[in-house]
């Protein structure tokens, strides 16, 4: 978002909530106290019963002028010296404050991201660069720890290992696979079939001393966790590495680039200046749509007694790219994409669909009534291999399928109308999911997002986690940070919010929660316990597919201040607001169920929320499975873990939550929406030089280009590298 702050009024930032705030004293009653108040002149003389019988002798007209010239001297003279020193403690001060202005920024800065491709150690080896500080301050100076670094030097600048293939699919051709599972048939990048689908690279180790994430844990959600990504093996089989001339992109001429050339000694070069995504999606979902899920009435249809029994159906992805007329998609962009759609929809042989839903700003423009305009639409603000993947939308659309009125607003924060994208993100998501209802799961995915692993590896091990993932302190569990490092393992962290659960005054969340209405949908039968929550041994919703995937924490907004809290619509304003539950960044995955039940309460009920709260109040609201997931985070500071964990899951009053006011603690990570570490580090992963630091000079005289782990970043505006 462009701007989270616009026209907020100051008094509506206080917090409705029953916690008490601190109050300063006020200037009456400070100087009404004693301790500040000064006595009047009469009282002085009335303490002073000789002072009528005191006599000054008289002052000649010189010795007057003389003493008036001297104090003006002298308060001038005082008065220089307080400006002075006022200037000096201000410029001072200020210098302080730009160099610290937020309390995490006095932690050392960490720097083992920025440890090259010469340093990579086989996985067995390698020492996070938290540990190897620890191990350094505790054997002290006498004593130093050396570092296992691979053997460098001036001449051999090649990495210490070779790449290899990253595979994360499933081995579709085993008996196992096929006992269970139909045939998956191969898809091309050609209608002819002779372009193969290309693969990507990695390598088997990770760069000594690299650091370890402060959330998160891929290894947890099933992640290859021994390898990492350099820029070469992960863009260079889409056009990264090679000439325009023949077919590719030619962005890494400049680049420190000693090894990468192996690649090609098991990947052909692909020519992508006629390669239809559009087309290829489609050709490789028709082959393999036995595979798939069907809808009742298809099943029905097709099902003959004669039939033998069938095999297990895999449920269907869209993957939904929110852009807009007018964006600007830069080489990087283009590579990224051509990752996900070959990644995710044409090597996983039709699991997923991308799509591109584009905003069309301009009301005036009849997208709906002309195919003409709805075509140059597309071929106007979409690069030429995407254009059969796009489908439309705009506000006046939204206007007629969602018409007004929305009545009973709390407060509209963002001063914007109610079909307004920043407002009401969601509206095109819900009518993508009416009129495109094929598709099991909807991930809801930004332009400024980044991934450097596999897009299938991270997009389906996340889903499978959250699959598993019993309902018994799910809601509680996701609305903290996930930090390995002080909560050990997934099982520990598990009991340890159970426990904190129970010694708080809060019930745990057990299925649709009871709160003052009038008037709600009726939640789905399977969304209400069929036990006691105590009588549940983490049973219940074990092998039910999550309904909401979340990246950030699922947290309580009333009890923060987070300043778009209150844009709630359509329930009635003399009783309580309705309990809500936010999580930061729209990005996420919907279920089909879920995104009906959106649907429905705006269409039938008249309900609104801001976008960011809307899907998981909906899911909280009916009791659906709402998951955050724990991907990996990674911080720029050496924050202690117990000052970490105290701020971002127990903050000690409203007003310190990492969801509002105390959003700068999010400023040195690499996931959240003003996130700035995420931009330096994927800049620099690509070969940018960031603050005076890294880039080809730096690469080549250094450890060589970065090789970074399964990672997830957002925000990333724009985008560099080696130049």
């Amino acid at each position: 978002m462009s701007s989270r702050f616009p026209n907020i009024n100051p008094r509506k930032l206080f917090v409705r909530t029953p916690f008490s705030y601190e109050k300063l004293p006020s200037a009456d009653s400070q100087t009404s106290s004693p301790l500040f108040g000064a006595p009047s002149l009469k009282s002085w003389t009335k303490r002073n019963p000789f002072s009528d019988r005191l006599r000054r002798p008289r002052m000649s007209f010189a010795r007057i002028v003389m003493l008036l010239v001297a104090a003006v001297l002298l308060t001038s003279m005082i008065a220089t010296g307080i400006v002075r020193k006022h200037r000096w403690s201000s410029d001072h001060r200020k210098e302080g404050q730009q160099k610290f202005r937020y309390h995490w920024e006095h932690y050392p800065k960490l720097s083992g991201v920025w440890n090259g491709i010469r340093t990579i150690v086989p996985y067995n080896d390698w020492v996070p660069e938290q540990e190897y500080i620890i191990k350094a301050e505790t054997n002290g100076p006498e004593n130093p720890v050396r570092q296992k670094w691979p053997p460098m030097s001036k001449d051999h600048k090649e990495p210490p290992i070779d790449p290899i293939p990253f595979n994360p699919y499933p081995d579709t051709s085993s008996v196992e696979y096929l006992s269970q599972y139909e045939k998956v048939e191969t898809c091309f990048l050609d209608q002819e079939e002779k372009v193969d689908l290309p693969d990507i690279y990695a390598y088997p180790g990770i760069p000594q001393n690299y650091t370890a994430p402060f959330f998160g844990s891929i290894e947890e959600m099933g992640m290859n966790h021994k390898v990492c990504f350099d820029r070469f093996g992960r863009f260079g089989p889409y056009g990264y590495s090679y000439s325009r001339e023949e077919g590719g992109l030619g962005m890494s001429s400049k680049s420190e680039q000693a090894g990468a050339d192996k690649i090609w000694s098991w990947e052909k070069k692909i020519d992508y200046r006629n390669v239809d995504w559009g087309s290829a999606q489609k050709r490789c979902y028709e082959k393999n749509k036995i595979r798939f899920r069907k809808n009742d009435t298809e099943a029905k249809e097709e099902k003959s007694e004669d039939d033998p029994p069938e095999k297990k159906k895999l449920p269907r992805h869209a993957y939904i790219l929110r852009t807009w007329t007018g964006y600007k998609y830069s080489d990087y962009q283009i590579l990224t994409i051509r990752a996900m759609i070959n990644e995710l929809a044409l090597k996983s042989g039709g699991e997923y669909d991308v799509h591109f839903l584009l905003h069309v700003k301009d009301d005036s423009l009849p997208i709906w009534s002309s195919e003409e305009v709805y075509r140059k639409t597309i071929q106007d603000n979409l690069p030429k291999e995407f254009w059969g993947m796009a489908t439309l939308w705009s506000e006046q659309q939204m206007k007629m399928y969602y018409p007004e009125p929305f009545p009973n607003n709390v407060y509209n924060h963002a001063k914007a109308p109610v079909h307004s994208v920043y407002r009401s993100a969601h509206f095109a998501m819900q009518w993508f999911a009416q009129v495109r209802g094929e598709y099991d799961f909807y991930w809801n995915w930004e332009m400024d997002m980044r991934l450097s692993g596999s897009y299938y590896e991270f997009n389906n091990r996340i889903g499978e986690w959250a699959k598993n993932q019993p309902r018994k302190g799910i809601w509680e569990r996701s609305s903290r940070y996930y930090i390995p490092a002080l909560h050990g393992s997934w099982k520990n962290f598990t009991e340890l919010v159970e426990e904190e659960t129970f010694n708080s005054d809060e019930q745990p969340v057990w299925g649709p929660p009871k709160f003052e209405n009038t008037g709600m949908l009726p939640s789905p039968q399977e969304a209400y316990p069929k036990d006691l929550y105590l009588n549940d041994n983490y049973e219940w919703g074990r092998g039910e597919d999550a309904d909401i995937i979340t990246f950030n924490p699922i947290f309580d907004p009333a009890k923060t201040n987070w300043v778009f809290r209150d844009d709630v619509s359509g329930y009635d304003l003399e009783l309580p607001e309705p309990p809500r539950r936010c999580a930061i960044i729209t990005v996420s995955r919907l279920s089909k169920r879920l995104l009906d039940l959106m649907h429905r309460e705006t269409y039938h009920m008249k309900h609104h929320m801001f976008p960011e709260m809307w899907p998981p109040s909906v899911a909280f609201h009916h009791g659906l499975k709402a998951v955050y997931a724990p991907h990996e985070v990674y911080f720029d500071h050496n924050w202690p873990l117990e000052n970490i964990d105290g701020v971002f899951n127990h903050p000690p009053k409203p007003t310190d939550s990492v969801f509002g006011w105390g959003e700068h603690n999010q400023l040195g990570n690499s996931f959240y929406y003003n996130a700035g570490f995420s931009s330096e580090l994927w800049r620099r992963w690509l070969g940018s030089r960031e603050n005076g630091k890294g880039g080809t000079e730096e690469e080549e005289a250094g450890s060589g280009r970065l090789c970074i782990r399964q990672t997830l970043f957002h925000p990333v505006k724009h985008e560099q590298g080696a130049d």
